[in-house]
């Protein structure tokens, strides 16, 4: 159905008429729509979706209730994570209205993982950094593009679980097409389409040019302008003219249709604080101490004037220990760059938040952007330190760190991607506790699970030795903590390795 809409320019006094069609690609300016539900009411039952955000922070949560309440059904839905429990597209999901997943993480998601493994649902994994690259591709108009991360792993070689049924393995992913570019190995990955995109953003002009707020950012920009019909919700529409043009993050062009969303709840995910009257960052538990530890002696490879990448878990906790005479600049996938420490308990906003969907707060100076752009500073090796943690290592320096198949299912997420910046240059360093919670060694000749990377990893930093790691001579034999020897170094290990000549107590950072 086609539609004349009246526009008055700003400070011209005048006004013209022009012709819209809501034919896929064939419209002229973007609709304001009056409700969420007048937006989402056109997608049909079996449509392929993609759904901005990064957890919780900035998912289009007007138009996920209505899509619930309209009961839309057989959704493909590209997203980086799909909700939690009742929230996000974890509504979708309670009403089994999602047939596919294409997406890096599924996480703390207990009910998408039961559905995963019970075949209820598919999902296609993909790590997070190309993820956003086939979403941009498809912006671009660019069928396919050569990537080094995955390659040498399940993404690459296939195999990784789609669908399960009755406990098996029903669907695998298809082997992908490699070469080699000046020496280095890179695959094969698609532009990723969808027939609509569902984005939030937080201000919108009358002609449809968007801007978004802080960390709210990441997925949510590519998204939109790769979508077939994008469809805006934001919290705020000003008139024409109300944004400044050298802000605007996407220009009118991309938008098929926006509204202003009835009712933003803003969920946050992981409310973490920091105390201004503790006097101490020393932990008590025994695991908090191994941890604390390993951080400790993590912050020694952040050498003054350098960029750093922590990934979740044990690396976040290394920026609380970096002397004040080292200025390093700290990145998070999910669009930071200058990451500050937690804020206070009053300073907590839910559109700034760390790949661990913790609140956090940014130093003077940072920047926020989208994800294409974070992982193009990832892959191309624009960090000089990458710091991730791990199921197991190998003595070679692969890495396993997102699966166990049939069991437990967390995802990539962005450590793909993060152990593919190897290839540019970036130093990868896996810090992780020396044996699990069983005791089994972390440290083995041959990593048993799906790996996240092939031969990546230059040290590993556990709470009882560092060692070098070399991708064909292995490992060597560092530093030991003072509570340990070499023998019993030796019986908490699954992989040979040498002894340096040089060996040393563990170090640990002076504040």
């Amino acid at each position: 159905m086609n539609s004349i809409r009246q526009l008055k320019l700003a400070g011209l006094g005048w006004k013209f008429s022009f012709h819209r069609s809501i034919s896929t690609n064939s419209f002229l300016y973007a609709k304001q729509c009056y409700s969420s539900e007048e937006a989402v009411g056109e997608i049909p039952n079996g449509s392929r979706l993609m759904v901005g955000g990064f957890g919780l922070c900035g998912i289009p949560e007007n138009s996920i209730r209505t899509l619930a309440k309209l009961g839309i059904k057989d959704l493909t839905v590209i997203s980086n994570n799909a909700g939690i429990d009742d929230k996000g597209l974890g509504q979708l999901l309670n009403n089994r209205q999602l047939k596919r997943v294409i997406g890096s993480y599924v996480g703390e998601n207990k009910e998408l993982e039961r559905q995963y493994l019970s075949g209820q649902v598919e999902i296609e994994f993909v790590p997070q950094g190309t993820l956003a690259e086939r979403i941009r591709a498809r912006a671009a108009g660019i069928p396919a593009f050569f990537t080094p991360t995955g390659f040498g792993t399940q993404i690459h070689l296939g195999g990784a679980p789609i669908r399960y049924s009755n406990g098996k393995i029903e669907l695998i992913s298809p082997k992908k097409e490699e070469r080699i570019f000046d020496g280095k190995q890179y695959i094969m990955e698609e532009a990723l389409q969808a027939d609509y995109g569902l984005i939030k953003a937080w201000k919108a002009d009358k002609l449809g040019n968007v801007i978004f707020r802080k960390t709210a950012n990441n997925f949510n920009e590519p998204m939109c302008k790769a979508a077939d019909k994008s469809i805006v919700e934001v919290e705020e529409i000003v008139e024409i003219g109300d944004l400044d043009p050298e802000h605007i993050h996407v220009p009118s062009v991309y938008v098929h249709s926006f509204f202003k969303g009835e009712q933003f709840t803003k969920p946050l995910e992981k409310a973490c604080f920091r105390n201004p009257d503790a006097a101490s960052t020393e932990a008590t538990k025994p695991g908090d101490i191994s941890r604390i530890r390993i951080a400790k002696r993590a912050a020694i490879e952040v050498t003054d004037g350098s960029y750093v990448n922590l990934g979740i878990g044990i690396p976040v906790l290394v920026s609380n220990f970096i002397p004040k005479n080292i200025q390093a600049t700290f990145q998070s996938e999910n669009g930071i760059l200058g990451m500050g420490p937690y804020p206070l308990k009053e300073e907590i906003d839910p559109d700034l938040i760390n790949a661990g969907k913790e609140s956090i707060s940014i130093n003077i100076g940072g920047s926020f952007f989208s994800s294409d752009e974070s992982f193009a500073i990832i892959r191309g090796g624009h960090l000089n330190v990458t710091m991730l943690g791990a199921m197991q290592v190998s003595q070679f320096g692969d890495l396993a760190n997102w699966m166990i198949p049939g069991k437990l299912i967390k995802g990539m997420g962005g450590a793909m991607d993060l152990v593919s910046s190897h290839v540019s240059g970036t130093r990868v360093i896996v810090t992780t506790e020396h044996n699990s919670k069983s005791g089994e060694p972390k440290i083995v000749t041959e990593c048993n699970l799906p790996l996240t990377g092939s031969r990546c990893a230059d040290m590993i930093i556990t709470d009882k030795a560092v060692f070098s790691v070399h991708p064909q001579n292995g490992l060597t034999l560092l530093e030991i903590a003072e509570d340990q020897t070499e023998q019993t170094i030796k019986e908490a290990t699954g992989a040979k390795f040498k002894t340096s000549s040089d060996l040393k107590p563990m170090q640990q950072i002076q504040l």
